[in-house]
C-alpha cells in the first residue's frame, strides 16, 4: 500500500500531467491557425506524450493498490504571438513541472517509498530532457529572429517529428 501523502501527491501529478497535454494541444491548434503545421505537429506529439505520462502515474497508482482520483482541468492559455512565445512558455512549465517531479521524488524519500523512487527516476530523466529541448527551439528561434525563409524551414524540421510512446513498460499495469 502507498502513503497517503504520496497517493495525493501522484493524483495531484496526474491532473498536471493532463493539463500540460491540454496546452499542448492548445498550442498545436494555435499553430494549426498560423498556417504552421510543422510546429503544430511538434506540440501534438507533446500533448500525446503528456497523456502518456499521466497514464504512467495512473497505472502505477492502480499497481501500488491506490485510488486514482480525476479532478477537473483548469483552462489554459489558447494564444501565443509566435513561435518563440509559445517555445518560451513551454520550458517555463516544463520547469514547473520538474519542480512537481522534484517534490513527490523528495516526499518518497521522505516516507521511505523506494518503489516509488524508482519509478521517479524515469520522469526526473525525462524532465531533464524536455527543458533542454525547449531551450534548443528558443535558442534557435533567437537566432532566427523574423526571417521568414528560417520559420519556413523550422516548421518544415519539426513537422518530421513523429511519436514514441513513453517508456512503453510503465503503461502497462499487470
Amino acid at each position: 500500500m502507498i502513503n497517503k501523502k504520496l497517493e495525493d501527491a501522484i493524483n495531484a501529478q496526474i491532473n498536471a500531467e493532463l493539463w500540460s497535454a491540454y496546452l499542448y494541444l492548445s498550442m498545436a491548434t494555435n499553430f494549426h491557425a498560423k498556417g504552421l503545421g510543422g510546429i503544430a505537429n511538434w506540440f501534438e506529439i507533446q500533448f500525446k506524450e503528456e497523456q502518456d505520462h499521466a497514464m504512467i502515474f495512473y497505472n502505477y497508482l492502480i499497481s501500488r493498490g491506490a485510488r486514482v482520483e480525476l479532478k477537473p482541468i483548469e483552462a489554459v492559455k489558447t494564444s501565443w504571438e509566435s513561435p518563440l512565445e509559445a517555445f518560451e512558455d513551454t520550458l517555463k512549465h516544463e520547469q514547473v513541472v520538474t519542480g512537481l517531479i522534484n517534490d513527490i521524488n523528495a516526499l518518497a524519500v521522505e516516507v521511505k517509498d523506494y518503489a516509488t523512487q524508482s519509478r521517479l527516476t524515469w520522469f526526473i530523466d525525462e524532465q531533464v530532457e524536455e527543458e533542454e529541448t525547449a531551450q534548443k527551439m528558443i535558442d534557435s528561434l533567437r537566432m532566427i529572429k523574423d526571417n521568414g525563409y528560417a520559420i519556413y524551414m523550422f516548421d518544415k524540421e519539426l513537422a518530421a517529428r513523429t511519436y514514441i510512446q513513453a517508456s512503453p513498460l510503465a503503461t502497462n499495469a499487470e
